[in-house]
């Protein structure tokens, strides 16, 4: 029997807060503090130090001298245009890496994160789902570049991913990600880009 990953409880923070953000629990522009988070979530302000840089660099935070950390703001429309822009452009160079490498374990990972995301959307947490979706699609870029291409990528789709909205089809939505895999595990480079293209928005 497999036994349950223990996460650490610096991810657990950091996890925990990501939801926050993305569900809009944590407004935009709300402040944070190290004493605030230490006392709720009962650990020392450097491990919550460490967790606050981390979510900066992911673009759900902004730190400002002086001025402490905060939640960032929402993107405006023309950000967001610009933040689909980049993002379709970094994945589709991923998604044509991926599927000229034709790897089984990669493939057999995408479908579990498949799998995930059509549990949460099951489940109606579409927080959580976001989350989901956020990670299938880091698989991928993973795949591709490793960690420096996921840099390059995370701070792009995780401010996008401020403007959360209420998932109105989840067959849709789902849908759209089992065409990007099917795509991929078949090799269909042509396929994978127009069914990313058809997610990406």
């Amino acid at each position: 029997m497999a036994q349950t990953p223990i996460i650490p409880v610096r991810e657990q923070i950091a996890n925990h807060l990501r939801s926050e953000i993305i569900s809009g629990k944590l407004a935009p522009n709300q402040k944070l503090t190290e004493e605030m988070l230490a006392r709720r979530f009962g650990v020392s302000r450097g491990r919550i130090r460490d967790v606050l840089l981390e979510l900066s660099k992911e673009g759900l935070l902004v730190a400002k001298a002086n001025k402490g950390t905060s939640v960032n703001d929402v993107a405006t429309p023309d950000l967001q245009a610009l933040l689909v822009k980049l993002r379709f452009q970094i994945e589709s160079y991923a998604v044509k890496k991926v599927v000229k490498q034709e790897d089984s374990e990669d493939i057999a990972t995408l479908e579990a994160a498949c799998q995930e995301l059509e549990h949460c959307l099951n489940m109606g947490n579409f927080a959580e789902a976001t989350k989901a979706d956020i990670n299938f699609h880091r698989l991928i870029v993973f795949a591709a570049g490793g960690d420096d291409l996921v840099n390059l990528w995370q701070p792009v789709i995780m401010r996008m991913r401020m403007n959360f909205q209420q998932i109105t089809s989840v067959d849709q939505f789902l849908g759209e990600h089992e065409a990007i895999f099917s795509a991929i595990a078949q090799g269909d480079e042509k396929a994978a880009i127009e069914a990313l293209k058809a997610n990406i928005r």
